[in-house]
């Protein structure tokens, strides 16, 4: 079959680049497009993940999000139309979306986010089948016009895309990373073990990573927001920074350049892209603004602490099953935190949780590559 995947986010790459790996082995014909944007330009290049850059992230003004967006869809028909796709699969993208529905084509989405209601009216009731966690309940998508019979759920969540090691280890005798597969396992551990120190962090101190929110997400922009983060961010660096690592990773440009001012000298801003799994790895308490490396640092069995300014079914469902820890003031903050840098025990209990119930979650891309197996037997 020839599939196009129209990929725009971090979250993405890591998401589709097992699967995309996993059908090239089985003979697909592979089309993988994607914009300009940071985040995603530097970590393709990190995974060794060829994408074809059309248009540009429009911001966060609503007139730019319409002329980036309309100016991508023209593109993208001319590319479609060109490679002439069976089957298109996105996370829900909006251009993608539009072409394949103009141009007749079968598109299957996932969507994990129904709080991202503007992108959800514009592609889910255009899906041929959504893909979502049972997490989700089925209701939360209903009012966007897709019948229940049309979605297919999974028992998981969408980091088990990256961090399942049983498909992580198919993709890899796929074609996607034939020529940097060996040095990038063989070197794993290693990136990792060394990461700290081309950032230039103290790796004798502990470390408290967080994670900025989704600032120019329409969720997050339109919407009357339960708390501040970036107070609880100055909060975090002024009361942990002098004796802790405090590592701040932001989504754009001008937030890199906002915070560095902020925080020079009290706390570590990070200018480049890493791999977020390595980076997880390394610190000892994760805090998040909202967004999938909430779901990834829990899967992991990382001491995670939610300061998400609007409530999220994800968020809700990993608070349930005791993964994720919510922290509405500077008070319910300071005694998490204090918590988990003193208590190893607790920690371990944190870390025993994940590695029991990550081992009972489905793999969405196992999901993703039997429906196209099927597909292409028709």
């Amino acid at each position: 079959m020839k599939i196009w995947f129209d990929i725009l986010t971090p979250k993405q790459i890591m998401f589709f680049s097992p699967a995309i790996a996993i059908l090239q082995g089985d003979g697909h014909d592979i089309l993988s497009t994607s914009r300009n944007y940071r985040e995603a330009n530097e970590l393709s290049k990190l995974k060794g993940l060829h994408l074809i850059r059309v248009g540009s992230h429009g911001g966060s003004n609503l007139y730019d999000k319409l002329y980036q967006s309309s100016k991508r869809i023209v593109e993208l028909t001319k590319i479609a139309s060109k490679f002439s796709p069976d089957l298109v699969v996105s996370f829900s993208s909006p251009e993608a979306s539009r072409v394949a529905f103009g141009l007749g084509i079968k598109h299957i989405g996932f969507n994990d986010s129904p709080h991202a209601e503007a992108v959800a009216r514009l592609t889910i009731p255009l899906l041929s089948t959504l893909f979502s966690p049972s997490a989700i309940p089925l209701t939360a998508w209903k009012k966007f016009g897709i019948s229940p019979k049309d979605i297919i759920q999974y028992n998981g969540l969408d980091p088990m895309a990256w961090l399942d090691q049983t498909y992580k280890s198919r993709a890899v005798k796929g074609t996607l990373y034939s020529n940097n597969s060996s040095k990038s396992n063989s070197s794993s551990s290693n990136s990792s073990q060394n990461l700290f120190a081309s950032l230039g962090i103290d790796d004798s101190k502990k470390s408290i990573l967080i994670r900025l929110e989704e600032s120019k997400a329409a969720y997050i922009s339109n919407k009357n927001l339960r708390i501040q983060p970036l107070s609880f961010v100055d909060h975090v660096v002024n009361t942990f920074g002098p004796k802790t690592n405090v590592i701040v990773l932001c989504r754009y440009p001008d937030q890199i350049r906002e915070m560095s001012k902020r925080f020079a000298n009290k706390a570590t801003v990070l200018k480049r892209v890493v791999d977020g799994v390595d980076l997880l790895k390394k610190v000892d308490v994760f805090i998040g603004a909202g967004g999938t490396m909430t779901a990834e640092s829990a899967l992991l069995g990382k001491p995670t602490i939610s300061i998400a300014p609007i409530q999220f079914y994800i968020d809700d469902y990993l608070k349930k099953i005791g993964l994720v820890k919510q922290a509405l003031t500077p008070y319910q903050l300071d005694k998490l935190v204090n918590s988990f840098l003193t208590d190893q025990e607790r920690c371990d209990e944190v870390r025993d949780n994940a590695n029991r119930i990550i081992k009972e979650m489905e793999n969405p891309i196992e999901k993703l590559i039997k429906y196209i197996s099927t597909m292409s037997k028709k």
